[in-house]
């Protein structure tokens, strides 16, 4: 199924690092399950890339082979053309044969279910249908409310000490409040869920448990909203002329809580983190020439919420990237590969102000709806931080800093820094208490969209003081 890698010349020393110092499998190939492969995977994209090219061969969990997609027009290629590599699961040649263990963390990420992310043609169509219309409702600056609201109680229980952990306070638990508000979870479930979806995409032996319990919260949410609709996604899915069972309804919520909280966790660590450390981005935005839109697709691009996207299968015997793949093979979509590709990207240094063509949401028909939500909670959330906290400082060296890394995902593990002590808000709502909701229609139809009582979302997501706010930031002593 795989190439074997070529034997190295005689005398040559392989340096640290590379595949020959990774776990490694049958027929030799790099593991990315492994230590040293989760610690350093930038480096091994590169070695493989330097290896095999374009597509290289792999081993992930229980030895299971795949080929990891390292090149930015190779990821698209195989994102976009669903003729020759399909989302149905049921396809994979290893899950036929019966050699994928039964508690295999791969499984919640690869096992098929009634949801967008497995389905194709006609029936792909119907549910993106129903998930873009239901997410063309969403009232922007009703997001916007929430998040603010959501991020100033997060605040006020830390900011009498003048010392914070950004991540672990902050971040981590931002994403997941507002995501539960807008799909129509009950507030107070949102924190255990948190820990939940780090299972699933870290690939842990406790993923399977996990998951079991998201789908147990999402089945008693539908339920809810199913003999009571409300103003949320939820409702609005249930609603929708496509007709979606109440299951596909809790499997299509389950991929964007889990997709979206890490997405989101990732992206606003990394923005503070780069406004506190990078002199680049300090200097371009107190010039006025980045913008913090700016700043966070030059995050996507550098560093991918998620490395690795699981879930293409070949459809037939095919090739791409000069690998002959048979049907049934496993494909892994390269995100962090793709978007440091030398053919796209020969300096990396080089700003890229603006530019959305990175890798890090997908491509192709299957391309993340809900990236502006992720985009609007991160830029509103550091929003209302700075507002909050102009004075923040790292409290440690950036040297320091240490990150939670797993076979598909990357983001700050703590965040350390100081600030000048201050009073909470005393806003006098606690976020795990239902707020009142921008109302908004409580049914999805196609004729809906574009009347007046309908709230399309808007150009711009990012409130217009972020240059004033950042230049007198970034003025400070």
């Amino acid at each position: 199924m795989f190439p074997s890698p070529e034997p190295e010349a005689a005398g040559t020393t392989t340096p640290l690092h590379s595949p020959a110092h990774v776990d490694r499998g049958q027929g030799g190939l790099v593991n990315l399950f492994a230590p040293d492969a989760v610690a350093d995977p930038m480096s091994i994209y590169e070695q493989l890339r330097a290896r095999y090219g374009p597509v290289a061969p792999v081993l992930v969990a229980d030895d299971l082979p795949a080929w990891l997609v390292l090149g930015y027009r190779e990821n698209l290629e195989v994102a976009r053309t669903s003729t020759r590599f399909t989302r149905d699961s049921r396809v994979w040649n290893l899950y036929q044969e019966g050699k994928v263990p039964a508690d295999s963390p791969l499984l919640p990420m690869t096992e098929g279910k009634p949801m967008v992310r497995f389905a194709e043609g006609d029936e792909h169509r119907r549910l993106r249908s129903a998930i873009n219309d239901s997410l063309a409702g969403l009232n922007r600056r009703g997001i916007r409310r929430h998040v603010t609201q959501f991020a100033d109680h997060l605040i006020d229980s830390f900011c009498g000490a003048g010392k914070a952990d950004l991540v672990t306070q902050f971040a981590q638990y931002l994403p997941m409040l507002v995501m539960a508000r807008l799909l129509g979870i009950p507030d107070e479930a949102g924190p255990p869920l948190v820990k939940g979806t780090q299972d699933l995409v870290t690939g842990a032996r406790s993923a399977v448990a996990s998951n079991e319990h998201i789908v147990s919260t999402l089945r008693q949410a539908v339920a809810q909203k199913r003999a009571q609709p409300g103003n949320d996604i939820a409702s609005w899915l249930l609603g929708h002329p496509a007709g979606l069972s109440d299951m596909e309804v809790v499997q299509n919520l389950r991929v964007a809580l889990v997709i979206g909280n890490e997405t989101t966790i990732s992206l606003i660590a990394s923005a503070i983190r780069m406004v506190l450390t990078d002199p680049r981005f300090r200097a371009s935005l107190a010039g006025g020439h980045m913008t913090l839109p700016d700043a966070v697709e030059q995050i996507l691009w550098d560093e991918p919420p998620f490395r690795t996207l699981v879930g293409r299968w070949a459809v037939a015997d095919t090739e791409v990237g000069g690998q002959k793949i048979k049907a049934g093979d496993l494909m892994l979509l390269g995100l962090a590969a793709g978007n440091v590709d030398p053919a796209i990207r020969p300096d990396l240094n080089a700003p890229l102000f603006g530019n959305r063509s990175h890798l890090s949401f997908g491509g192709g028909a299957h391309e993340c709806p809900g990236q502006d939500i992720s985009r609007a909670i991160a830029e509103t959330g550091i929003d209302t931080l700075l507002v909050r906290l102009p004075d923040l400082s790292l409290a440690v060296d950036e040297n320091e800093l240490h990150w939670h890394s797993a076979w598909v995902t990357r983001h700050l593990a703590t965040l350390p820094v100081t600030f000048a002590p201050r009073h909470p808000a005393a806003s006098g709502q606690s976020p795990l208490r239902p707020a009142p909701q921008t109302r908004i229609p409580q049914s999805v139809t196609p004729e809906s969209i574009g009347t007046a009582t309908w709230r399309r979302p808007e150009s711009s997501l990012i409130p217009s003081r972020w240059t004033s706010l950042l230049r007198r930031f970034l003025r400070r002593p």
